[in-house]
């Protein structure tokens, strides 16, 4: 699977359709890829996956402890909603009506590819949702990917 990039803007019609972006299939290769598994974001969004993807995350999340009650939480969560869709002849994706009222869409959205994931987020929310100053933004890396001095990529 491809590592995704990129930010796109897309338009969700009257019946939650979108149509995937021209970049973002560009990304796909020779890969052929027309389902899809979409569930509920972490914060205010919808995310994406390829069913590849959804497999191993899957497999993952099933393996989580039934008898610890925050993997039960986590499972009902993160497993609840997830709908495989699949393009349609036009190439658009179909959102149910329970998905977008989670991530707040009605119309305008920001498809934004994640590496192994996509999330798909109302416009306004997800611009509210990046903005941090440049300074809050450099002591988030470095506190996420450290704040030695030798570069943590080195070696590899």
């Amino acid at each position: 699977m491809s590592n995704y990039i990129g930010e796109y803007e897309v338009t969700i019609d009257a019946k939650g359709r979108f149509m995937i972006p021209t970049g973002f299939k560009r990304q796909l290769n020779t890969e052929v890829v027309t389902t899809y598994v979409i569930s509920r974001g972490f914060e205010s969004c919808l995310t994406l996956y390829t069913n590849e993807q959804w497999k191993k995350i899957e497999q993952i999340v099933n393996g989580l402890n039934d008898f610890n009650p925050k993997s039960r939480i986590l499972k009902r969560k993160f497993l609840n909603g997830a709908t495989p869709i699949e393009a349609d002849g036009a190439g658009r994706l179909l959102l149910s009506k329970q998905l977008l009222e989670h991530a707040g869409i009605t119309k305008d959205a920001v498809f934004s590819a994640q590496g192994n994931k996509v999330e798909i987020w109302d416009t306004k929310t997800y611009h509210a949702a990046m903005e941090m100053s440049a300074e809050d933004y450099s002591n988030l890396a470095s506190e996420v990917l450290g704040s030695n001095f030798l570069n943590p990529n080195d070696g590899e």
